[in-house]
């Protein structure tokens, strides 16, 4: 009887320690990708577009500039300087469900634009280089054209930063890079 005993207990324990949080694909390559985005804390990129399907000349002459300026365990605020305009600010969070990424738009006086805190939240996993934040409910509100929006963010290591946008269903697209090899001086703070 004392055999079967302490079979039982070697069993219990055993099936203990696999009852431990599991860690799951989402969490392994998207906390990969966060400890990326984190590294650039504080550094500034040169940026070029290298698709666009929009038509807007300023992207195509003005210089552009990454600055990951801000950085929290769960938030990181990369403002993005288009020329002389520095009203851009992309947030990407930490959420129970994935990674969010919001456009944060303001005026010269700090006042929000009011097309403002548009995005979208993770759907899976992605990768450790690049995940994809597919357009919310308040952002199909805000901009109705943009329900089928998806966001993509890219961070290889020393290489690249990309931000890329695709409407699903239509040819629009925008894709910017910033050379990762090269950090250049900040600029000043975003409106």
């Amino acid at each position: 009887m004392q055999k079967p005993i302490a079979v039982l207990w070697l069993c219990s324990l055993a099936l203990a320690g696999c009852q431990s949080s599991p860690v799951t694909p989402a969490a392994t390559e998207q906390q990969a990708f966060w400890q990326s985005l984190q590294a650039l804390c504080g550094k500034a990129y040169a940026g070029r577009v290298v698709e666009d399907s929009t038509g807007d000349p300023r992207f195509k002459v003005q210089p552009m500039v990454m600055h990951v300026r801000e950085c929290g365990d769960a938030q990181v605020r990369i403002p993005f300087h288009v020329g002389g305009d520095g009203s851009r600010t992309w947030v990407l969070s930490q959420t129970a469900a994935g990674l969010r990424l919001k456009h944060d738009h303001r005026h010269q006086d700090g006042s929000e634009d009011k097309i403002t805190q548009y995005g979208g939240d993770t759907r899976g996993p992605g990768t450790a280089s690049a995940q994809e934040f597919h357009a919310d409910a308040h952002t199909a509100s805000l901009i109705p054209a943009a329900a089928t929006n998806v966001w993509t963010v890219e961070v290889i290591a020393g290489q690249r930063f990309a931000y890329a946008l695709r409407r699903e269903g239509t040819d629009r697209r925008f894709r910017v890079e910033f050379d990762l090899a090269r950090p250049i001086t900040p600029p000043p703070p975003p409106w």
